[in-house]
C-alpha cells in the first residue's frame, strides 16, 4: 500500500532529479506537471480511502483470529428511531456490536448510550458534530471535537473511549496527529455495506454476504429503516454460517476504554 511518508520523499527526490537533469539535457516541460498531478491524485485518494492507511494506520480486520467471529459496527448514532431497533435485534440474536457515536447525538439521547453499554456493546468516538468539512478542520479544532465527545461519554458512563472511526472515512496529517495526541486507535472496516446510499435492501445485503468472512469488520449505520431490515437478514445469514458478531475490541484483541 502507498503511504504518505513514502510517497512525499519519493516525489521530492524525483522532482529534484528532474531539476538537476535539466541542467545537462532538456527535460520535457510536461514531466513536472505529470509528477505533481500524480502526487496530488495519490494524496487525494489516500485521504478518502481509509483502507489505504495513507495518512493514518487504521485497524480493518483480524484475519488471524481462531474463532468464527466478525464485528458489526454502527456509525452516526445514537438515533432515537433506529438504535433501539438495532439493540433489540442484537439482543434477539445474542450478539454484540460496536457503536461509533457522534457527540451531539449522545447529548440528545444519553439514555440510549447507557442502554448500549448496559447490554454489553461497546462505543467509540465518531467526532462531535460529524461535520462534512471535518477534513478541513485545524488540528486544534479536530482535537476539541474528539475530546468533547470523549468527555460527554465519560461523564455519562465513566468510560474513556480509546476507539475512533474517522468521519466520512477521511484522514489527513492533522487527523493523524490528533489521534496520536489523544491516544486513540483508528478503526476502519473490511466490509462496507453502503447502506446510506440509494441501493436497495437486497443489494446492500448481498454486498455484505458475498464477501464477509471470519475476522471481518462490517460497517453499517443505525440511522435508517433499510439498515434495520438488512441487519435482521444479516444476523440470520451469520447464524447460518456459524459466524458470531462480537465487539470490535474483542475481535481485534485491543482495549475499548482507557
Amino acid at each position: 500500500m502507498l503511504r504518505r511518508r513514502v510517497i512525499n520523499p519519493i516525489i521530492l527526490i524525483l522532482m529534484t532529479g528532474l531539476v538537476i537533469l535539466d541542467l545537462f539535457i532538456a527535460v520535457p516541460r510536461w514531466a513536472y506537471p505529470i509528477l505533481l498531478i500524480f502526487w496530488f491524485l495519490t494524496t487525494l485518494c489516500g485521504s478518502f480511502f481509509i483502507r489505504w492507511d495513507y495518512h493514518l494506520k487504521s485497524l480493518h480486520a483480524n484475519k488471524n483470529i481462531n474463532q468464527n467471529w466478525v464485528s458489526i459496527t454502527f456509525d452516526d448514532g445514537p438515533n432515537s428511531d433506529f438504535t433501539p431497533k438495532v439493540l433489540q435485534l442484537l439482543k434477539q440474536f445474542s450478539v454484540k456490536a460496536t457503536f461509533f457515536c457522534v457527540g451531539k447525538q449522545v447529548e440528545k439521547h444519553p439514555e440510549i448510550l447507557k442502554q448500549i453499554i448496559s447490554e454489553g456493546h461497546s462505543v467509540g468516538n465518531h467526532t462531535y458534530t460529524h461535520s462534512k468539512s471535518f477534513g478541513f478542520f485545524t488540528l486544534e479544532r479536530i482535537k476539541v471535537e474528539l475530546q468533547k465527545t470523549k468527555s460527554v461519554v465519560k461523564d455519562l458512563t465513566g468510560f474513556e473511549m480509546n476507539l475512533y472511526r474517522p468521519a466520512f472515512a477521511v484522514t489527513n496529517p492533522m487527523i493523524e496527529q490528533a489521534v496520536k495526541d489523544l491516544n486513540l486507535k483508528s478503526i476502519g472496516w473490511s466490509v462496507r455495506s453502503l447502506d446510506t446510499t440509494s441501493r436497495s435492501e437486497k443489494l446492500t445485503l448481498k454486498r455484505i454476504t458475498s464477501k464477509v468472512a471470519k475476522g471481518d469488520i462490517i460497517l453499517l449505520h443505525d440511522t435508517s429503516s433499510k439498515t434495520i431490515a438488512v441487519l435482521e437478514r444479516l444476523l440470520v445469514f451469520l447464524q447460518e454460517k456459524k459466524l458470531e458478531s462480537v465487539t470490535v475490541e474483542r475481535l481485534l484483541e485491543i482495549e475499548a476504554y482507557a
